[in-house]
């Protein structure tokens, strides 16, 4: 009902709901999934009807916990709990920067198992702690584990990778598909520019991954500018919008692949205004 009353797509209405596409046409249509308070309410608001008496029965808020116990298979989402904050707009913009989405399939034994996560390069040595914090925030968000990998005999990267199908899922819903981010052009979900706190986090997870700043004269060491660079010209173009739409004077695009603030009020209100969380960038400017 919710559906047809507000002419949506599947896919417009599984944005709307904060879950995946898939959930929504296959699990929720096809009744194979309770629904969660939070969704049910939605979906009630949406279809601008009240369905209070249409609730048979209701289940502890624990019963998955209880029913699953230690059998359960762990690392699994929870997309009805998931909020579309700031939080989640700075892992996206952090994820953009630095991440990449991806699922193929593993051999055990006979079978054939289909792996599912993301995951989220940086350096070895500079960003331990920034990978800490993107842990955190992995967990706050999405209740579930990551994984560190560190990669040092064949290159100085690490790796944070996040395991999860519905999480995989979530991410197609908002427009982000698997592979190459430069072939797909992905770019920063719609949602992200209704509210300013929610662009000003993300533009935060983007420079902090993709971004820079540093001096811009070696006479005067304060004056500051601050770089994002990407070879994906949608979210190049994109996040350059974001400092626009935020009050920012980027310069043009520069040879298909980065952009520059170098106003010296504009940067000084960028550190107070939105910050770095990457510990690297803090560093520089202490320094």
């Amino acid at each position: 009902m919710a559906k047809e009353v507000g002419n949506f797509t599947w896919r417009g209405l599984s944005i709307e709901l904060g879950l995946s596409e898939g959930y929504v046409r296959n699990d929720l249509k096809k009744e194979k999934r309770f629904l969660y308070d939070k969704t049910y309410s939605k979906l009630c608001v949406l279809a601008n009807v009240n369905l209070e008496k249409y609730i048979v029965d209701k289940l502890a808020d624990n019963w998955g916990r209880s029913k699953g116990g230690k059998n359960s298979p762990g690392n699994r989402i929870k997309l009805p709990e998931i909020c579309f904050d700031e939080d989640l707009a700075e892992f996206i913009g952090a994820f953009l920067g630095d991440g990449h989405l991806y699922f193929h399939r593993k051999i055990i034994g006979k079978k054939h198992i289909g792996v599912y996560g993301i995951r989220i390069a940086g350096d070895i040595e500079k960003e331990r702690e920034y990978h800490l914090y993107l842990r955190s925030l992995t967990k706050k968000i999405f209740n579930l584990k990551s994984k560190e990998v560190l990669k040092r005999k064949l290159s100085s990267c690490r790796f944070l990778d996040i395991y999860s199908k519905e999480l995989v899922e979530f991410f197609i819903a908002m427009g982000i598909n698997p592979g190459n981010k430069i072939a797909n052009q992905s770019t920063i979900p719609k949602w992200i520019y209704k509210k300013n706190s929610f662009m000003v986090a993300c533009l935060r997870g983007l420079i902090d991954t993709d971004g820079c700043i540093h001096r811009m004269s070696r006479r005067d060491s304060h004056l500051l500018r601050l770089n994002f660079v990407n070879h994906n010209f949608s979210l190049l173009r994109d996040t350059r919008n974001l400092f626009v739409k935020l009050g920012y004077s980027p310069s043009k695009i520069i040879r298909d692949r980065t952009f520059y603030v170098s106003r010296q009020n504009e940067v000084k209100n960028y550190l107070k205004e939105v910050g770095f969380k990457n510990i690297v960038l803090l560093v520089f400017i202490i320094i």
